[in-house]
């Protein structure tokens, strides 16, 4: 019988292994994808109540994968969300290798390090949650920990945050105050949030930009590609179905 001090350092080992591990890269998968889609593996949400309360994790990510999406969004956050950090563990033990983003509400370094330990390629920060000093604190750490970092804002006072060179910068077309969701948001701040970015400050080739919340028309993804968006971020549109890998293989094929 191995000695179960042997067997914990052994489990350390591992876990550590993939703390360190190179994760798949968030941005390029989105550079290099004809669709942008991050699907989003949602089962809950504070202004509507469970979408899909059966969710599993070993299940939906999967199919999402196979069904074609160019990553995945996972929410970790389980009192508003029904979220978990094993939902993200669960999705790569059942294999899938695409990047992850860990959709949380992060404001502290300690969120960033789940996120690293449980398979995550990047974190979501959002602006309004943190001031601009919080903000470059945990963008650096989790770029130390080898994770990439989408920005999220939704307003334009709020475009200041992008000179902190982020990975990836989101706007956010619903509300976080009162969730009223309108995706013209992105339109209205696309050509400021270019105009606030500063090259030298940000990853090469400056930040890609990410459209979220609010999208269910393949109509307004080729309206956001041209206004040069290259990621959106889709989940209800698909949870809300009764199979939400084949709801977004219908919506790809229609773009």
């Amino acid at each position: 019988m191995q000695d179960i001090l042997q067997q914990i350092i052994a489990t350390k080992r591992d876990e550590l292994a993939l703390l360190k591990a190179k994760k798949p890269s968030l941005r390029d998968a989105l550079l290099n994808s004809p669709t942008g889609i991050i699907a989003e593996f949602k089962r809950r949400s504070p202004s509507k109540g469970w979408i899909k309360e059966e969710g599993r994790a070993d299940i939906i990510p999967l199919s999402y994968q196979q069904n074609g999406a160019a990553a995945l969004s996972i929410l970790t956050d389980e009192h508003y969300f029904g979220g978990s950090d094993d939902f993200i563990r669960t999705a790569r033990q059942n294999g899938v290798t695409l990047p992850i983003l860990y959709k949380n509400f992060v404001i502290d370094e300690a969120q960033l390090y789940a996120a690293a330990l449980c398979g995550a390629s990047a974190v979501l920060l959002i602006a309004a949650c943190l001031s601009v000093q919080q903000c470059s604190a945990l963008l650096k750490k989790a770029h130390e920990l080898g994770l990439e970092v989408l920005l999220e804002m939704h307003s334009e006072p709020e475009l200041e945050y992008a000179a902190l060179g982020p990975d990836l910068c989101g706007i956010n077309n619903r509300n976080l105050g009162s969730f009223v969701t309108d995706v013209e948001n992105s339109f209205r701040l696309a050509e400021k949030l270019r105009a606030a970015t500063v090259p030298s400050g940000s990853a090469a080739g400056g930040p890609v930009l990410v459209s979220e919340s609010g999208i269910s028309n393949p109509a307004t993804v080729r309206a956001l590609r041209q206004a040069g968006f290259r990621g959106f971020l889709i989940g209800e549109t698909f949870m809300k179905t009764a199979d939400p890998g084949q709801a977004l293989r219908d919506f790809i094929a229609k773009l």
